[in-house]
């Protein structure tokens, strides 16, 4: 079942419950951390990627009651190489995320780093500078995100184990992108010609233990740019999946979708190796072939909070089927999938 949500409403009830469930092409619920109940279990984050053939750039501001992730990761593609340099703080009370989408602004900065994520009408700013103890930069981005599709996928669902977990979530896809990131004596840059970027906007109350699967990619298709949303795990998705196609900015809509990872002898997940994506309706067949797999693990002990999560960039081969039966095939097209595990 896909239950499409077509006006506009409060996101939640007085009892911190979603009034609507399901999924829109555009964000019509109005959400307020105010209305949410579980407070304490809120988490909220604004992700940004960027990648080309070459290289990817993934950026990340989160915050989780009090504390504040600002996450900074390089991939070189050609090099097969990552760069990790996230940091985490203690963030005031007034330090909040914008409300909205579409419009709002993060900027945060203290002695070791500056951040500045603006939204002006439909082109996305990107400045975050980041020092060493003797005030020299050690990383230096500067992205400019534009041409923002006319559909995006929004997403409200909720959770099985409590009526007032919840994620409503807006994920851009295809975004032109442009600009540079600078770390130490390197320089990687991303020209509009074969750059694109995903935005992950989403706010929530989420289980403690959750497995997420998700996979993005953008590319050009007859001079138009095609672009898919596909994962599962992100609540219950009786009502909606997250899986779109959008072509020419125009989305076309999924059901249920599944990640084939391989295994290795020991039965463990073998991320390297090619994954298979298909979906119920028989609408997308998708290879993906791997080239880097940024995993990332956080234990910390004796405290119950984990996170193993594996991004794999690579390539994407195969066909997908748009609402009006066109069929989009696609040949070594990049972008990522991932499994995702978190105890947080």
């Amino acid at each position: 079942m896909q239950l499409e949500i077509t006006k506009p409403s409060l996101l939640l009830d007085k009892n911190g419950e979603l009034i609507r469930k399901g999924y829109a092409t555009a964000p019509l619920l109005q959400y307020n951390r105010r209305n949410v109940k579980k407070i304490h279990r809120l988490k909220e984050w604004d992700y940004y990627l960027v990648y080309s053939r070459n290289y990817a750039v993934s950026l990340t501001v989160a915050k989780n009651l009090c504390f504040l992730f600002i996450g900074i990761s390089i991939t070189d593609l050609k090099e097969n190489k990552i760069i990790n340099k996230s940091t985490v703080r203690i963030a005031s009370k007034k330090f909040l995320l914008p409300r909205d989408s579409k419009k709002g602004n993060i900027v945060y900065k203290d002695k070791f780093i500056r951040v500045s994520f603006r939204t002006e009408g439909n082109i996305r700013l990107l400045l975050l500078k980041k020092y060493n103890l003797k005030k020299e930069p050690v990383v230096d981005i500067s992205l400019v995100l534009y041409n923002e599709p006319k559909d995006s996928m929004v997403l409200a669902a909720p959770f099985e184990e409590d009526r007032r977990y919840f994620n409503y979530s807006r994920k851009i896809i295809g975004m032109k992108a442009s600009g540079y990131v600078k770390y130490k004596n390197n320089n990687y840059g991303f020209s509009p010609q074969d750059s694109y970027a995903v935005i992950d906007w989403s706010r929530g109350v989420w289980p403690y233990r959750t497995t997420r699967y998700w996979s993005a990619g953008a590319g050009k298709i007859h001079g138009r740019i095609f672009g898919f949303n596909l994962g599962y795990g992100s609540g219950d998705d009786s009502y909606a999946t997250e899986n779109m196609l959008f072509y020419g900015g125009t989305a076309s809509k999924l059901d249920c979708v599944t990640f084939h990872i391989p295994r290795n002898t020991g039965n463990k997940y073998d991320y390297l190796k090619p994954w298979i994506i298909t979906s119920t309706e028989n609408r997308i067949e998708i290879v993906f072939t791997p080239v880097v797999d940024r995993s990332f693990t956080f234990p910390l002990f004796p405290f119950p909070v984990s996170a193993n999560r594996h991004q794999v960039f690579g390539k994407f081969t195969g066909r997908a089927v748009l609402d009006d039966g066109t069929v989009i095939y696609i040949k070594e097209f990049p972008g990522f999938a991932e499994r995702s595990v978190y105890r947080w």
